[in-house]
């Protein structure tokens, strides 16, 4: 593909999940990414901000808090693989999906990506979370109005201090790819922050 910068971004489509596995030595590992049909909108917000410490009479030194993402996930509706392997629902012999109260969501990453005028934009928050979705709907009338559901989602950093990755001009045709055949992982020399 050709080194060339994006002016603009728009656009939002290629939605995936991967399962995040946290081990006892702050490793983790991630599953296979799974398509996320239907995405409508995506805002996350930056969580942290600035502490200053003062000194000599001014800001001596700026405490600077990352504290990952939070927001909304719109989507025309969320899939029945993400309530059973994110959100833990289960199947009964009947089919029919089982919310309980007593299970723990998965963390996982979110995969995907803003089309813009040269090249799409990749992106990958790693350590996500997700509150269950409202139940709403109304009344059909003179014309039918799809209904979505929104999931909220918190990207937290991992234990290296990672929070999110994107491609950029140089990425190499390899990575991009490859993007949603596996969660990318950063080379350790820049999970330091060094």
């Amino acid at each position: 593909m050709a080194n060339t910068s994006n002016k603009v971004k728009f656009g939002l489509k290629n939605c995936h999940y991967a399962i995040a596995t946290l081990a006892a030595d702050g490793t983790v590992t991630f599953g296979t990414p799974v398509a996320m049909p239907g995405a409508v909108s995506l805002s996350l917000d930056a969580e942290g901000d600035n502490d200053p410490f003062y000194a000599d009479d001014s800001v001596y030194y700026m405490v600077s808090n990352n504290n990952g993402y939070s927001g909304d996930f719109e989507l025309a509706l969320i899939p029945e693989s993400f309530l059973t392997d994110v959100m833990h629902e289960t199947e009964d012999a009947n089919g029919v999906i089982v919310e309980n109260k007593d299970v723990e969501p998965e963390h996982f990453a979110l995969l995907f990506e803003f089309s813009g005028d040269q090249r799409k934009i990749r992106h990958c928050m790693y350590y996500c979370s997700a509150t269950r979705p409202s139940v709403t709907g109304s009344t059909k009338e003179d014309s039918t109005e799809v209904q979505t559901e929104t999931l909220s989602i918190t990207a937290s950093p991992l234990p290296s201090g990672i929070v999110k990755v994107k491609t950029g001009t140089n990425t190499t045709s390899a990575v991009y790819d490859a993007w949603y055949n596996a969660v990318y992982e950063p080379s350790a020399s820049v999970s330091g922050g060094e």
